[in-house]
């Protein structure tokens, strides 16, 4: 079933951040808290600091009336600059690769594309992109297991 999430992206705090938003909202996060030491490196990535692999990699906290909230470390270590504005996507998770080809070629038309939509090693067909108004947007097809 398609849905519509909030991306958060945080320097370095984002399972605080996430464990704030738990304390109010209750819940659990769905699928645990998966951090950046457990991905698999690209062949030629410098070597993670033992710091940064602790690091969020994702986290989801379903909140009210069904929206979900997500979210990531992006350290500057890594090559993020972030500010506030450029710490939140609205992200799609359509239902199927096509449309998930439509949204992002439509999102992206005149705007910026930050990845390009591909297949994934976490078994979905991701992209993002910034619109020609600045809006962020991530789209993230995942393949039924």
């Amino acid at each position: 079933m398609a849905r519509t999430s909030t991306y958060l992206n945080f320097v370095r705090n984002t399972e605080e951040a996430f464990k704030f938003y738990q304390s109010i909202f209750g819940g659990e996060f769905t699928g645990g808290i998966n951090h950046l030491g457990e991905a698999p490196m690209p062949n030629g990535a410098p070597p993670m600091t033992e710091d940064d692999k602790n690091l969020i990699m994702h986290i989801e906290l379903p909140i009210t009336g069904g929206h979900v909230l997500m979210g990531t470390d992006a350290p500057e270590s890594m090559g993020f600059n972030l500010n506030f504005g450029n710490n939140v996507h609205i992200n799609l998770e359509p239902d199927s690769k096509e449309e998930s080809d439509r949204l992002f070629n439509g999102l992206s038309s005149d705007g910026n594309i930050t990845m390009p939509i591909a297949d994934m090693f976490w078994g979905a067909y991701f992209g993002s992109c910034t619109d020609k108004f600045g809006v962020q947007w991530m789209v993230n097809f995942t393949y039924k297991k």
